[in-house]
């Protein structure tokens, strides 16, 4: 039997994300991005705003997918249930990238202005004309939002590189943030629906060793790549949002009149 603290149930947490979804991010964030081979990764699922924000518990109703990925070889990611931190999985040296797809969750605003807010934060604008076009109301209305979040952490030598493993929506690092050169930054590729999305909007999150954020935006190029400016010492967010009608399906299911879908990528750059 699980002890008392472990108990958070499924309810608690998807009330919990819930009410702080909109305009917020979720991502994995390892205690320690470079870890030796003989020490398991730890990291934990985390739901806030600019980098910082609240642990949550493995729990396998809240997600779709799971694992962690170095090579060719993917492992699911089997932690109890409740456990703080959701992932405290043994690795073999080199690059691995965790990986996690949550369910479907689902957000009402009642204000046409908060929607707005948010739509026009993640480069999505477009959307304000779209929703009076399609004669939906100005407030009581429900989005439905998915995360697909991955971070890349080095084991040892952390030799390999990322790659793209399937998600509908994903952040691909093209070079290794811990062997490679990145004087000229990070470059990356935003996918959806395994194609490269071109001129979206890519949220940057780069945290000093002091604790300070910084927060600024790039813009994808016509094949899905941008290049991403880190400083050595830092560790790092990316974040890109989705939003489109969703599927008569999901529609049925939520009640949805829009849907966001949420790639994000944390790493570190290794201090000189």
């Amino acid at each position: 039997m699980f002890p008392p603290l472990r108990a958070l149930t499924t309810a608690t947490f998807l009330a919990s994300i819930t009410g702080a979804a909109q305009g917020h991010e979720f991502w994995i964030e390892p205690q320690a991005f470079m870890v030796a081979p003989d020490e398991a990764i730890l990291a934990d699922l985390k739901v806030g705003e600019g980098f910082e924000g609240i642990r949550h518990s493995y729990l396998p109703a809240t997600f779709r997918l799971f694992e962690m990925a170095q090579g060719e070889a993917r492992t699911p990611v089997e932690s109890r249930l409740g456990d703080r931190p959701a992932v405290n999985q043994a690795a073999a040296e080199g690059l691995a990238v965790l990986l996690h797809v949550t369910t479907d969750s689902r957000l009402t605003y009642r204000e046409f202005a908060k929607f707005e807010r948010f739509v026009t934060h993640k480069d999505a604008a477009w959307t304000v004309e779209a929703h009076a076009a399609r004669g939906l109301p100005d407030a009581g209305f429900v989005e439905a939002y998915s995360r697909y979040a991955k971070s890349l952490v080095a084991v040892g030598d952390g030799a390999g590189s990322d790659r793209t493993y399937g998600l509908e929506t994903e952040l691909v690092a093209l070079a290794n943030p811990y062997t490679d050169d990145l004087g000229a930054g990070l470059p990356v590729q935003l996918y959806y629906q395994g194609a490269p999305r071109g001129t979206a909007q890519i949220e940057i999150f780069a945290r000093a060793p002091d604790g300070a954020i910084a927060i600024s935006t790039a813009l994808t190029d016509d094949s899905g790549r941008a290049t991403i400016p880190v400083v050595p010492g830092f560790d790092y967010m990316l974040d890109a949002v989705v939003l489109r009608e969703p599927s008569a399906a999901l529609a049925a299911e939520t009640g949805a009149v829009w849907e966001s879908l949420w790639a994000n990528l944390t790493f570190a750059v290794p201090a000189p």
